[in-house]
């Protein structure tokens, strides 16, 4: 896939089914928990129109509210949801994907996605699993319930179990990404299929904010190292996944447009030592984060 230069945040990625995505997402984990109940509706109204939730998050609820409220037209968002790995399965999912259309006050998502691969670390049916989850997520997108079909937290084997078995291919893989911790060879079997590549987490749960080495080239650019983050992914064809409650941030988010980084520094940025990594895996046991 090559590259493409994103020279505002209503550009977009082309997905494998011809329709496109906005180069920019507004994460909703653990968005509402804080001082400000109304971050998402504050997002939309900063000019976020990518929105991400899942069922987990409990966001969805909130989401669907702050969307009708905005008053725009509901074409004009880009919402994503995802089906949690204790609702796996053909019929659990169709249920809660329903649940989730519900709380979202919607007739359809933009894009569903499966957010685990495993219910459980050595979880040994997870390829019938994922692929009777699939089908759901199949019927369901030729019902025309769901634009897009996607992923989060897979690797190639999971990625190839679902492709060698399915007729829609998954068009976009949501995946722990951030200098520091780039997951080179998902990534790069992802462009090698078209895979759209989302980065959650960008600035390694705000560890990478005090690196010495990011704060050095936010200096250099005279941008903030949380911006060096998100353009770092930009540039390495990576959506990132936004997270703030601060409108000053969200505002500051979208603000990446501005500059480019050199090539030299892209390469330094791509061979830190491991930092800010959160310590998940699909495949193994939650390790200690590395910060």
């Amino acid at each position: 896939m090559a590259n493409k230069i994103m020279t505002s945040m209503n550009d977009s990625f082309k997905l494998l089914n011809t329709r496109t995505i906005p180069c920019l997402g507004f994460g909703t984990y653990l968005a509402t928990r804080g001082k400000n109940p109304d971050v998402i509706g504050q997002a939309i109204r900063a000019g976020y129109r990518h929105i991400d939730t899942a069922s987990l998050y409990g966001t969805e609820p909130e989401v669907g509210e702050a969307i009708q409220k905005s008053r725009i037209p509901r074409e004009e968002f880009f919402l994503t949801s995802k089906v949690y790995k204790t609702d796996m399965g053909y019929e659990k999912t169709k249920e809660a994907f329903q649940r989730s259309l519900d709380k979202l006050q919607t007739t359809y998502l933009d894009m569903y996605m499966i957010h685990w691969p495993l219910p459980y670390v050595n979880y040994t049916d997870w390829r019938k699993l994922n692929l009777d989850t699939w089908r759901a997520m199949e019927e369901l997108y030729f019902d025309g319930k769901i634009r897009v079909l996607g992923v989060c937290n897979c690797m190639p084997h999971h990625l190839l179990n679902i492709m060698e078995n399915s007729i829609v291919m998954p068009a976009v893989d949501q995946l722990e990404l951030h200098p520091g911790y780039m997951q080179e060879e998902a990534v790069e079997f992802c462009r090698k299929h078209g895979i759209v590549v989302e980065g959650w987490s960008p600035t390694g749960r705000g560890v990478l904010l005090e690196n010495e080495f990011l704060k050095g080239l936010a200096a250099k650019y005279e941008v903030s190292v949380a911006q060096i983050c998100l353009r770092f992914l930009l540039q390495s064809n990576i959506l990132p996944l936004i997270k703030t409650s601060s409108l000053e941030r969200m505002k500051e988010n979208q603000d990446v447009f501005r500059f480019q980084i050199s090539e030299e520094d892209m390469e330094a940025i791509r061979n830190m030592p491991l930092a800010g990594w959160s310590g998940e895996h699909p495949d193994r046991l939650r390790v200690a984060a590395v910060d």
